[in-house]
């Protein structure tokens, strides 16, 4: 923690800051309700492991929802097995991820490019296959994993007695399942904790010698060093990120489906990356909360909404301008989101931090900032 400026720790108070003080901030656009928060966090999670790999080493996977799901089944597992205590749940998580996520980078990192980023996508895609059918005594298949009134239990049965009624996931008393903000509070500490990490490894010699890696890998191979084991650690550092998200999300909803490790899952984190900007801290947790609200808040979007807005034109202009716009809310949700992605794609490259960069920039340069750059880099002698 010592190697981080002071930069470094203001980002961090007012990313701690934000998080926490979400149900205030969300309160003006309809989103300030605990299952949609855990939502932002959870994929914010998700999208911050994504980026150390994608965005630190230019090492581009198809299949992270493997992790996700990975998490998630062993998480339910913990749950029926051992105990409600969303702790031991997590941390159940987060190793059977890593061990899995040990596996599939030393296999796929023996190739890079689009070979790498097929070979991820094929091990995602076989996981979801295994899942659905073959290890079907251990996922219940299409019905999906969730809990029963037959599960063992045994850490809760040595000091509980029975409750009717199936359990509840709980944090040393407090509920997390349900969608209440103890849920929420919980995922925002993991999402804040995970910032923290994901900060110190941007800050650290480690980081350093992943961007370099991303820089020229070719060079340095030249030169004798083994980048491997660098790109094995990032790899398997984001897969315990997957699989803490999806440890989170069975905490929140203890009950997991296969649909969760598919490609498109995998497709989702890619988008949010991108779309909040590679390789920066912050884009990640913005584009996966940019995502979910269009999946969850603007798709709920429909006519008697949009006559609400616009009511105040007159009814010949009123009509077809609802009309229009009817085909890019609701149903059509998608074709937004796609609008969006295709015009920061094109117009602003590096994501949401890329524009939000640009407007510091054109507001919040000081009057003498100009004559100081000129001062520091005079034109060359013609």
């Amino acid at each position: 923690m010592l190697n981080l400026s002071r930069s470094d720790w203001l980002l961090l108070a007012g990313f701690s800051a934000v998080v926490l003080c979400l149900p205030v901030i969300l309160e003006p656009i309809g989103a300030a309700y605990p299952a949609l928060m855990q939502k932002f966090c959870i994929f914010g999670i998700f999208a911050i492991g994504f980026n150390i790999l994608f965005g630190l080493t230019g090492y581009l996977s198809f299949g992270h929802a493997a992790f996700l799901g990975i998490g998630s089944y062993a998480a339910v597992w913990s749950f029926k097995l051992f105990t409600m205590n969303a702790i031991p749940a997590i941390i159940m998580a987060v190793f059977f991820a890593a061990a899995f996520a040990l596996i599939v980078g030393y296999v796929c990192l023996r190739r890079s490019g689009i070979y790498f980023s097929i070979l991820t996508l094929a091990f995602a895609q076989m996981s979801y296959n295994l899942v659905y059918s073959v290890l079907t005594p251990l996922t219940n298949g299409e019905t999906g994993l969730q809990l029963t009134l037959n599960d063992p239990r045994i850490v809760d049965a040595l000091f509980y007695e029975p409750a009717a009624g199936l359990p509840r996931v709980d944090l040393f008393g407090l509920f997390i399942s349900g969608g209440g903000y103890a849920g929420f509070y919980l995922c925002a500490a993991m999402l804040i904790i995970c910032f923290i990490i994901a900060l110190l490894i941007f800050r650290s010699p480690f980081g350093m010698m992943l961007r370099a890696i991303k820089s020229n890998q070719n060079r340095m191979r030249y030169t004798g060093f083994n980048t491997r084991p660098y790109l094995l650690a990032a790899f398997v550092i984001s897969g315990m990120y997957a699989g803490l998200a999806g440890g989170l999300m069975a905490a929140t909803d203890p009950l997991v489906g296969a649909e969760r490790m598919q490609w498109t899952a995998s497709g989702e984190v890619v988008l949010m990356t991108i779309l909040g900007g590679v390789g920066t801290l912050v884009g990640p947790v913005l584009g996966a909360a940019v995502i979910k609200y269009f999946e969850n808040i603007f798709s709920s979007f429909g006519d008697a909404t949009l006559h609400d807005v616009f009511g105040f034109l007159p009814d010949a202009v009123e009509q077809p301008v609802v009309s229009f716009l009817v085909l890019f809310v609701g149903d059509g949700w998608n074709l937004t989101l796609g609008v969006v992605f295709m015009l920061i794609v094109i117009f602003l490259p590096g994501g949401i931090m890329e524009g939000l960069r640009r407007i510091w920039n054109l507001f919040g340069r000081r009057p003498g900032d100009g004559k100081k750059v000129l001062a520091a880099h005079p034109r060359p002698a013609e």
